[in-house]
C-alpha cells in the first residue's frame, strides 16, 4: 500500500516537473520573440512602454529609471507582449491624440513604413535565430542520434531473421568491406534485390550470412531489424550546416502542412496540435534527454515564427501585410478598418485555438496522443 502510494505520489511530482519545463520552455521562446520586436524597436528610437512576462494580472513590476518601460511578471506564464507608445493609439477614435502621438519622435505610428516593417518581422526572425542556435546546442554538446552496427529488435519473417541474425549481433562487414554504423544503413538501402555476404560478431564468435534485401514501401532496401543509435557530438562546421538544414526542414513541412489543410482538410486537420498536444508531447521527449527536448525546443522556436509571419490578421505577419500595402499604395491604410480586421483575426484565431484545445483534450482522453 505504501509502495503504491509513493509510486503515485512520484509520478505526480515527475508530471509537474515536466509542466514546469514545458512552461519555462515556451515562455522563454514567446519572451525572446517579443524581445526581437523590443530590440529593433529601441534602435529605431521607439518609446517601450511594457515589456512582460506571461499574460493576466501584474504579479511583480519593476519601472526603469532610466528609459521609463515597465518590466512586468504577469500571473499566467504563457505568453507576453512588448508594448510601444504609438501602437495602441494608432487605431483609436480620438483624433486628436492620434494627431499628438503621431507626431512624437518616439512614437512607433510615428516611424516610417519601412522602419515598421522592421520591428514587427523582427520577433519572427528572433525566433529562427533561436531555432538554429537551439539545434547548434543539440547537436554540438549533446550530439545527434549515429546509427551504429549493432542490432536491435529483428522482424520475424524478413530476411535479416530468415537468415539467422538476432537481436545484438554486431555487423562488422559486407561483402568483405569493413562498416561503421551509417555505411552499414546506407549499403543496405541501396542494395534492395541484391544479395549481400554479412559478417558480424555474436558474442566471441564471427559468423556470416547471405541474404537480400527486400523493397520497403519507399523503395529502398531493408532486411528487417531495428536501427540501434548512439549520441555522437557533431563538429562545428557540420552543426552549422544541419542546423540550418533543420530550420529548412521544419519551414518545409510547416508549409507542406499548411498547404494540406486546404487540400486534404480532414487527413491534416487530425493532426493538428494545440498548446495541451505540445504540452503532452513535451512530456514525452523530455524523458529522451536534454538532446533531443533542444532539438524539441527548436522546432517549436520555428514553428512559432512561420506561424507568426502568415497574413493573418492580428498577427506578425497580417501587421506587415498592411505595411507592405501603405508602401505599394503610398498612404496608409484607415487605421479604423485595420484595427477591425485584427480585431476579427484574433477572434478567428481564439476559436481555433479553443477548438484544437478541444481535439487535443479528446486525443488525450482517448489515448491517442
Amino acid at each position: 500500500m505504501i509502495h503504491s502510494l509513493a509510486t503515485t505520489l512520484w509520478s505526480h511530482i515527475a508530471q509537474t516537473e515536466k509542466i514546469i519545463v514545458f512552461l519555462v520552455m515556451i515562455s522563454t521562446l514567446i519572451v525572446l520573440h517579443e524581445y526581437g520586436h523590443f530590440s529593433i524597436a529601441r534602435r529605431m528610437g521607439v518609446k517601450i512602454q511594457d515589456f512582460a512576462l506571461g499574460i493576466g494580472p501584474t504579479i511583480l513590476k519593476w519601472t526603469s529609471p532610466r528609459s521609463g518601460t515597465h518590466y512586468r511578471l504577469n500571473l499566467l506564464p504563457i505568453g507576453g507582449y512588448c508594448a510601444m507608445k504609438g501602437e495602441s493609439e494608432k487605431n483609436i477614435d480620438d483624433t486628436e491624440l492620434q494627431k499628438t502621438t503621431n507626431n512624437q519622435s518616439d512614437s512607433y505610428a510615428a516611424k516610417k513604413p519601412v522602419q515598421r516593417l522592421a520591428i514587427v518581422v523582427a520577433g519572427p526572425l528572433m525566433n529562427f535565430i533561436l531555432a538554429f542556435a537551439l539545434f547548434m546546442a543539440s547537436y554540438s554538446i549533446f550530439g545527434r542520434p549515429a546509427p551504429t552496427t549493432t542490432l536491435g529488435h529483428i522482424v520475424p519473417g524478413l530476411p535479416a531473421a530468415m537468415a539467422g541474425l538476432k537481436e545484438n549481433d554486431q555487423i562488422t562487414k559486407i561483402n568483405n568491406i569493413i562498416v561503421d554504423g551509417p555505411t552499414m544503413v546506407e549499403t543496405i538501402h541501396r542494395a534492395t534485390n541484391k544479395t549481400l555476404q554479412i559478417t558480424y560478431h555474436r558474442g566471441e564468435d564471427t559468423k556470416t550470412a547471405e541474404l537480400t534485401p527486400i523493397a520497403s514501401p519507399n523503395g529502398i532496401g531493408r532486411i528487417g531489424f531495428i536501427i540501434t543509435s548512439k549520441m555522437q557530438p557533431l563538429p562545428l562546421d557540420k552543426g552549422v550546416a544541419e542546423s540550418l538544414q533543420m530550420v529548412g526542414s521544419v519551414w518545409t513541412d510547416t508549409m507542406s502542412s499548411l498547404t494540406g489543410l486546404f487540400t486534404t482538410p480532414t487527413k491534416t486537420a487530425a493532426h493538428l496540435q494545440g498548446i495541451i498536444g505540445i504540452a503532452s508531447i513535451s512530456g514525452q521527449v523530455q524523458d529522451a534527454g536534454w538532446g533531443p527536448y533542444l532539438s524539441f525546443a527548436a522546432i517549436i522556436s520555428a514553428s512559432l515564427g512561420i506561424f507568426n509571419l502568415l497574413p493573418i490578421p492580428a498577427l506578425d505577419g497580417g501587421r506587415a501585410l498592411f505595411i507592405l500595402l501603405e508602401i505599394l499604395r503610398g498612404q496608409p491604410i484607415d487605421p479604423k478598418k485595420e484595427a477591425y480586421v485584427h480585431a476579427g483575426g484574433m477572434i478567428a484565431l481564439l476559436v481555433l485555438m479553443l477548438a484544437v484545445s478541444y481535439h487535443d483534450i479528446i486525443n488525450l482522453v482517448s489515448g491517442k496522443n
